[in-house]
């Protein structure tokens, strides 16, 4: 049975969100009492309720004969928890694939300048997003690294990264980033990852080369452009059929997905560009359910250079990824812009590297 949110905490969760979002802007009047009352079918009582838990966070203030206005006292009260500069890190997730590795360089880097970090993860889920970012404001913290959730869709918290804009938090975005924001990031070039890996194939003489492509992110949307440039270089034909699309919601039914796939392309293709190394491996498991040998059958690439990679039974081609490295870059260039560093970098791009494994055989 679902626990229903005390009325004033619904009030709460409103306001304090309109108020981190920007909705209402500092120093802004909220709506009277009655106006509250009528918008949320509460008591006055309930109403006074909610704004004296907000007034006595630091959200808002009270004038007497004038009415409530919007504070940011918020931010000094979270301050005054610590001594130490705390510096928010939100990412998709935390103890899958390569997301270990880029926290781990960020933690490394954060310590030994003394910083605090305060870790989210929104599942690559935009109401999770919204509830990390809600979270950041409210503790305020002194700066924020984020891996955008859904990076190749309109994302609704736009808002929320305009307000730490407004209040000269330092941000910048790693692996991907908003097309919408102005907004510093380091990022792999993805367009060069999938064309290195392309490129390898059509160079080990295959000419029937698929593709599997994750949609809702910048990562698969670039992926598939090297794709496609690296064919068009060749004279080879893009062909939509030797494509296989997945999303978020779509992932847990990949591997029946890939199945249909390979079966229905089994005598066409002879070699896969894969989104990334996860991908890679689980094209493996459906090759072996099916007697399709790797390499001899068909040739994969991975992307990432993943310890998931590193430790397979079979050894992955893929390209590199500076997982760590990103880590420690952005961590520093947050901690620099903290000090007041200019001219810092607006967009990074780190080049990958095709490592050999056994999956590419010769045609």
């Amino acid at each position: 049975m679902v626990k229903l949110k005390p009325k004033y905490q619904v009030i709460i969760d409103d306001l304090k969100s309109k108020i981190l979002s920007g909705d209402f802007n500092l120093g802004e009047q909220i709506p009277t009492e009655a106006t509250l009352q009528e918008k949320y079918k509460v008591s006055r009582q309930t109403v006074r309720k909610a704004i004296g838990e907000l007034s006595s966070e630091g959200y808002l203030r009270s004038e007497k004969g004038s009415g409530t206005f919007v504070t940011n006292q918020y931010r000094s009260k979270s301050a005054m928890k610590t001594n130490k500069k705390t510096i928010g890190v939100i990412t998709t997730y935390i103890s899958d694939y390569i997301f270990p590795s880029i926290i781990r360089g960020i933690e490394k880097r954060l310590n030994e300048e003394s910083y605090s970090l305060l870790l989210a993860s929104t599942d690559n889920d935009v109401s999770q997003e919204k509830r990390a970012l809600e979270m950041m404001l409210s503790y305020g913290v002194d700066g924020l690294i984020v891996e955008p959730t859904k990076s190749n869709l309109y994302n609704p918290n736009i808002a929320y990264y305009l307000s730490f804009e407004e209040q000269d938090v330092p941000l910048i975005m790693i692996n991907a980033y908003y097309e919408e924001l102005d907004v510093p990031f380091l990022c792999l070039d993805d367009v060069q990852s999938s064309y290195l890996a392309t490129k390898e194939l059509i160079g080990n003489g295959h000419t029937q080369i698929g593709l599997i492509s994750k949609t809702d992110d910048l990562q698969g949307k670039y992926r598939m452009k090297g794709y496609i440039k690296a064919l068009s270089e060749a004279k080879l034909q893009f062909r939509p059929g030797q494509v296989l699309s997945f999303d978020t919601e779509s992932k847990p039914h990949l591997h029946d997905h890939l199945k249909a796939f390979l079966t229905e392309n089994r005598n066409d293709l002879t070699a896969l560009v894969c989104y990334n190394d996860e991908v890679g491996l689980e094209v493996v498991n459906v090759c072996k359910e099916l007697g399709i040998l790797i390499p001899d059958d068909l040739s994969i690439i991975g992307q990432d250079n993943s310890y998931i990679a590193k430790n397979a039974n079979i050894r992955l081609t893929t390209l590199t990824h500076p997982l760590e490295q990103m880590g420690r870059d952005a961590a520093d260039w947050i901690i620099m812009k903290i000090h007041g560093k200019k001219d810092l970098p607006h967009s990074t791009y780190y080049q990958p590297v095709l490592i050999q494994g056994e999956t590419v055989a010769k045609r």
